[in-house]
């Protein structure tokens, strides 16, 4: 993993269509396997637009080898204080590379820089049964340094989402303190 590289995505991006459309298939297609039964048929992670307001916003790294995009994760300040990260995807050619654990290094990076003291990220979680990949997400978060500090319900919290899960979800927030 020493040739990728981290970094935000220049403002300009966002009007670059390739750019956009690449990245938008990137995440949903990660998404798509990682969140299998969460999601009602068709409902996608991101969209060419939103993912274009987060790129203006500063908010999106990219990862990329040899010059070609393999893995994103958002950052952004809460305005309760928080930095928090999301949107964290790795292909999956590149999954068990570190990949993931350098993008999560970046953010926390990120977030110090910006002063923050405490790196948030919610994990969305099937109420009524365990699904693979979330066990195995919230066990390493865990192993990094991620505790959860509350659960919340999606369909409160984002109403508009609801009607697209394919089961009742709940959306569990961890936080790490950055410091020390």
């Amino acid at each position: 993993m020493t040739l990728v590289e981290i970094s935000l995505a220049a403002p300009d991006a966002a009007a670059d269509s390739a750019f956009l459309a690449q990245t938008t298939d990137l995440v949903n297609r990660v998404y798509a396997d990682a969140e299998k039964g969460i999601w009602r048929a068709g409902a996608e992670r991101t969209s060419p637009d939103e993912l274009a307001g987060i790129v203006r916003a500063g908010e999106l790294a990219i990862a990329r080898l040899d010059g070609h995009l393999v893995g994103t994760v958002r950052v952004r300040r809460l305005d309760s204080g928080e930095g928090e990260f999301g949107m964290l995807v790795a292909g999956a050619d590149h999954r068990g590379t570190g990949l993931g654990r350098r993008l999560v290094d970046f953010a926390e990076g990120w977030a110090r820089g910006q002063g923050l003291a405490t790196m948030q990220l919610e994990l969305l979680v099937p109420r009524e049964w365990t699904h693979p990949v979330k066990d195995f997400l919230r066990e390493w978060y865990t192993r990094i340094g991620y505790r959860p500090v509350r659960t919340a319900s999606l369909a409160d919290d984002f109403p508009g989402l609801a009607p697209l899960l394919a089961t009742p979800c709940d959306f569990v927030i961890y936080h790490k303190p950055l410091s020390g």
